[in-house]
């Protein structure tokens, strides 16, 4: 081997764990295993540590106080178990464990898988669909309990229905409720409570009984218990153990009860508050008639009160019928004030419009135009004399020659580059001096 390759594949110990224990929790993400537990730990932590062991080897298990909380079972040594676990790795050890999801002890663990398979068998047939569930009556006269004679369980239902509902009849078909045969009688006294449905015995069916381990109340988890609620015409309600109890025959039921007594109330309606809610109605319903019958009352008054005599109605009419003529009148006479106020204003409008007065607007014009324009001429002359005057004032005033008549002279020199200042000519030079009449050829002597 390749040196560099096998410092490649080098790990720490801890990496080497970490790595064992992702693969071993994502190869068996949970695992159902069975055995004995020994040297079992209870730390103050809460959680579980033990050994489970069968003839030739054991393993090491952690059971976690926050899935503890969820197991019925008390695990001690001795105790054969079945348990629902991951596996996984201790790092900092190197331990191989599993981590406990679910213990329970193993008679009850191997009931539990033949329900589940059970379970699963009747509801790929359809069985518990609420398809097929019916409805529970609201007014049942009878009600079939189905349960042992001799059990709490009856003493419930029938105390729960004379509390609530006296009047409900109730019919007993006694059955044992555990041990062997109980589902077959379970199902018989099903099958003949459902014959009685055309002599109408019955309204609905109750199948209970009181609470117990899962195998107390195995014959609610038979077949033909599930197969005979199914088929049963009635509705049926099931009150099977406690709250915590859940059996194939409440899947198959049209309602679950959490216990007897829970579902003799689903079937009962309560007496008191039929009562009270018949009562609310026969007070809202005399209410609603009384308002019916007043406002029926008050539109009687109305109508009583508009209700006229013929010859009252005719008089009013008549009356109606001479106003209305009399502002007939009035807006004839209107119409034609108006017309004739229209036709007047027309009529100075076509004067208005005549062609004579268009005629003698135009000549009026005409002459108007006419002495404008005779004037124009002279107005326009005398306007150019006065403004060649200003023209002929402001070039004179700046008129050179106009200056040098005034006694003024400007100077230049040998260059004829007119001089404005003394500094820009020398003592001895000649200037030339340039007045309103003739010309001055001058030598400066002295300059200040």
């Amino acid at each position: 081997m390749n040196r560099n390759t096998a410092a490649a594949k080098c790990y720490t110990v801890s990496a080497l764990n970490r790595e064992v224990r992702s693969l071993l929790e994502s190869r068996w993400p949970e695992v159902t295993v069975s055995g004995e537990i020994s040297g079992l730990s209870a730390p103050a932590s809460g959680h579980l540590y033990f050994q489970l062991k069968d003839d030739a080897a054991s393993i090491r298990c952690a059971f976690f106080k926050n899935r503890r909380l969820f197991s019925a079972a008390r695990p001690a040594n001795g105790m054969e178990v079945v348990l629902r676990a991951t596996l996984s790795l201790y790092v900092e050890r190197g331990d191989y464990q599993l981590i406990v999801q679910h213990l329970e002890e193993a008679g009850e663990g191997a009931l539990r898988r033949e329900l589940e398979i059970r379970k699963r068998k009747l509801a790929a047939e359809g069985l518990f669909d609420e398809s097929r569930k019916k409805p529970l009556p609201k007014f049942p006269a009878a009600i079939g309990v189905i349960t042992s004679p001799s059990g709490a369980a009856l003493r419930d239902i029938v105390s729960t229905l004379r509390r609530r509902c006296p009047a409900i009849r109730v019919m007993v078909y006694p059955a044992s409720v555990q041990g062997e045969g109980a589902a077959a009688e379970i199902a018989r006294m099903i099958a003949l409570a459902d014959n009685d449905v055309a002599a109408r015995k019955c309204d609905a069916l109750i199948v209970a009984r009181g609470g117990g381990s899962l195998e107390d109340l195995w014959a609610f988890n038979e077949e033909t218990v599930a197969r005979a609620i199914a088929g049963c015409q009635l509705p049926l309600v099931t009150g099977v153990g406690h709250q915590t109890d859940f059996t194939l025959a409440d899947l198959a039921a049209d309602r679950r009860a959490a216990t007897p007594t829970a579902a003799a109330e689903l079937l009962s309606p309560e007496l008191a508050l039929q009562l009270a809610a018949l009562t609310e109605w026969q007070t809202r319903a005399a209410a609603a008639l009384r308002n019916i019958l007043q406002g029926r009352a008050q539109n009687i008054d109305f109508l009583a009160r508009h209700l006229v005599h013929p010859a009252r109605r005719l008089k009013s009419v008549r009356g109606q019928l001479a106003s209305l003529q009399r502002r007939l009148g009035v807006a004839a006479q209107n119409r034609i004030r108006a017309a004739r106020f229209d036709a007047r204003n027309l009529h100075t409008r076509l004067h208005g419009q005549s062609p004579a007065q268009k005629i003698k607007r135009e000549q009026l014009r005409y002459a108007s135009l006419a002495a404008r324009l005779a004037r124009r001429p002279a107005a326009l002359l005398q306007l150019r004399q006065q403004s060649l005057r200003a023209l002929r004032q402001r070039l004179e005033a700046v008129n050179p020659a106009a200056v040098l008549r005034r006694g003024y002279a400007f100077l230049t020199d040998a260059g004829r580059q007119i001089v404005t200042d003394a500094k820009a000519v020398h003592t001895g030079a000649g200037v030339r001096a340039q007045l309103a009449r003739g010309v001055l050829h001058c030598t400066v002597n002295k300059k200040s």
